[in-house]
């Protein structure tokens, strides 16, 4: 008997699986409320609902630490906890909450609300303007990334009667003025760009419906999206629209007071950030103006004013190098903080402009190593006196939440999480495995000191979008795997940031494949170190490491025991067709013409995964809610696998978004269910210390 397996690398688009991309299709849910009942009969268990008790009981305590931000006198939090699943939208002082238990002033309970209209509601952000009461919510329902809007009051702690009010899209809003809002939201007909998201910036005025909105400024359909954000920071109130091209290329407009609107001659592959009469550019590729050549990576300064009249006298604030890269900046009170990686470890700097040049200081006080973030306390720039706040942790260290005030040398802790798992006899130990080009591919390992040989260990990593992947606390995996004996490691790969765009162009588009690689060469180390076997590495990886965790199914299946792939990116021939997918051309090339798909089907497992191979168990789970990768991707690979007969498993909740659950519990229900599967299929005996399997 023949086994069925379409769609292959000779037939990429005869698909029999396609009806399963009908999210709410009558076929396909029955399909997901089928293989939810064989995974939770199999994994669901009581030993499941301890564990996943016991970490929502982690999540939900009223000792974490509540992150806030600062909106003219109060500090702004949402909370969750096992009373607050959806939320609590509350508020306090400074001097409040420096006190180890604050007194907050409930703004909007979220959970009353989603009762109350009978909605499956989540406050997703908050949009305000310096002085005034009135805030845009935006509210999701059950996660997605498509937003309701609707105008609050926080004096009167209600929504305002006939305020602007706007229904379900992607997309936002910033205020121009209390009466004026900039729309950037793909709202109406003709609104959208072939990713999903906003053609249109548009001056929204009270009391005018949104279909009569003044259009200032359109996009082609085939750009990602366009938005438009106010800029009190200057002399003269001005907008900055921002031409999204793709996913790492920005043309940038300024608009000012008049309405006059001209576009800066500055190449597209740019972060920019601007902060009253300056502005600073960090350059994606080498770059030469005026007689300079300055390179890919390096940060620059100049007078915006002398910008716009014609100079191009540029200061480098910032010079990279092979592994020393610009993680992020921002400005606040007029002074502008560079987030660095050098070799991994944390650097920030403070570059200050002045009319007599730039002056640069290192910002004191933080640990040279760990995770160390920054950012600053205000939500508005032009209210920003220069306080910052910074989290400090490590894989066994939980956060601290530093408060770095103006003027003084010491950050001061406000608020320390708590230890939620056992760390004791664990290490944190980096290390470098070499990969199938000879590239060094960093690599952190945290678990008991010594390599045995029989590490039951848990691996994961990203490798894309030009984002580092830092060794964080983690609660979950702290107390499920770490306590009970096991190993976690985190890789480093290729198509990250962590060493700059020579790193991330390295892992993307045709280079997708060596990002891919690298993940199996660490895999590989640990065995060739002595740490484990291959058969107890347990391997996870979401969104956009479900292609790096698929392509370990099919291409590096004897490195691995098993195999967890969440909310993932797996067909990569119909990808840019499902959702937002089309955003993401620039990370991995374009299906559609032929001299890309020829890179792009040598990661598409979808199309690679065929029968009568050793691959390991695998679980595919992702949420129905996730309007951003479309959940076809995880139900067809799903499909295809147990079709030619594979070990393959699949849960699909209701909601979550990208994302693993609405609420705590439904979070830790999701990451318990991965681990209870993970543990079970490399031998590890339920619930207790790791011991080798019999």
């Amino acid at each position: 008997m023949s086994i069925d397996d379409r769609p292959t690398l000779g037939m990429p688009d005869d698909d029999p699986w396609l009806w399963l991309e009908e999210i709410e299709g009558p076929r396909a849910l029955d399909f997901v409320e089928r293989q939810n009942r064989v995974t939770l009969d199999k994994f669901g268990g009581p030993a499941f609902e301890r564990d996943r008790d016991t970490l929502a009981a982690i999540y939900d305590r009223p000792d974490n630490i509540p992150y806030v931000s600062r909106r003219g006198t109060h500090l702004h939090n949402l909370w969750k906890d096992a009373a607050n699943p959806r939320g609590l939208w509350r508020r306090t002082t400074l001097a409040e909450f420096r006190k180890a238990s604050p007194a907050w002033e409930i703004m909007l309970d979220i959970d009353q609300l989603a009762a109350r209209e009978g909605e499956d509601w989540l406050l997703s952000s908050i949009s305000s303007q310096p002085g005034q009461s009135q805030v845009i919510l935006s509210l999701s329902r059950g996660g997605s990334d498509a937003v309701t809007l609707r105008e609050f009051d926080v004096d009167t702690k209600s929504f305002v009667a006939d305020g602007f009010a706007l229904p379900e899209a992607k997309g936002g809003v910033d205020w121009l003025n209390p009466d004026t809002l900039l729309l950037s939201s793909a709202h109406g007909e003709g609104m959208t760009t072939s990713s999903g998201y906003s053609r249109t910036v548009r001056l929204w005025r009270r009391g005018q419906p949104v279909d009569q909105a003044q259009m200032i400024f359109e996009t082609t359909a085939d750009h990602m999206m366009v938005y438009g954000s106010a800029d009190d920071t200057g002399a003269k109130p001005r907008t900055w629209i921002t031409d999204q091209i793709d996913f790492f290329n920005y043309a940038i407009w300024l608009r000012d007071e008049a309405g006059a609107t001209k576009k800066l001659d500055l190449p597209t592959g740019i972060w920019l950030q601007a902060h009253g009469d300056w502005f600073a550019i960090k350059l994606r590729e080498a770059w030469s103006s005026e007689g300079r050549t300055y390179a890919a990576d390096a940060v620059l300064g100049i007078s915006l004013p002398a910008f716009m009249a014609g100079s191009r006298d540029f200061t480098l604030l910032f010079e990279p190098g092979p592994r020393r890269a610009l993680q992020g900046f921002f400005w606040t009170a007029g002074k502008l903080v560079l987030s660095i990686l050098d070799e991994l470890r944390p650097r920030f700097e403070i570059c200050t402009p002045s009319t007599r040049g730039w002056s640069r200081q290192t910002l004191g006080g933080l640990p040279g190593i760990g995770v160390v973030d920054v950012w600053p306390l205000d939500r508005h720039a032009s209210e920003s006196n220069g306080d910052l706040l910074a989290n400090v942790q490590d894989p066994l260290t939980p956060p601290s939440l530093l408060l770095i005030e103006r003027g003084v040398t010491s950050p001061t802790v406000l608020k320390q999480a708590p230890r939620t798992f056992t760390a004791d006899g664990l290490v944190v130990t980096q290390h470098e495995a070499i990969s199938i080009d000879g590239e060094r591919i960093p690599y952190v390992q945290t678990g008991p000191a010594g390599e045995t040989g029989d590490a039951p260990v848990y691996m994961t990593a990203y490798g894309g979008f030009g984002l580092a992947v830092k060794p964080y606390y983690n609660a979950s995996l702290g107390k499920l795997w770490l306590e009970r004996g096991g190993t976690v490691v985190q890789a480093n790969l290729r198509g990250g940031g962590e060493f700059g765009t020579r790193w991330h162009d390295a892992g993307r588009l045709a280079g997708k494949k060596l990002s891919h690689d690298d993940f199996a060469a660490v895999a590989a180390d640990l065995v060739r170190r002595g740490v484990t076997k291959a058969k107890w590495i347990a391997a996870q990886g979401g969104s956009n490491g479900g292609i790096l965790i698929t392509n370990m199914l099919v291409r590096y299946p004897e490195r691995f025991g098993a195999l967890f792939c969440t909310i993932p990116l797996i067909d990569m021939r119909r990808y840019t067709k499902l959702l937002a997918g089309a955003s993401w051309i620039a990370e991995y090339g374009d299906p559609d013409k032929a001299g890309e798909w020829e890179w792009l089907k040598t990661y598409s497992a979808y199309h690679n995964a065929k029968p009568g191979q050793s691959y390991p168990p695998i679980l595919i789970a992702t949420t129905r809610r996730d309007d951003r990768v479309h959940p076809g991707h995880a139900r067809k690979m799903a499909a295809k696998l147990q079709a030619m007969g594979y070990e393959a498993w699949f849960y699909e909740p209701a909601a979550g978004g990208h994302g693993y659950g609405k609420d705590n519990k439904e979070r830790a229900g999701f990451e318990v269910l991965g681990y209870q599967f993970l543990t079970d299929k490399i031998g590890w005996r339920d619930g207790e210390a790791w011991g080798l399997p019999s």
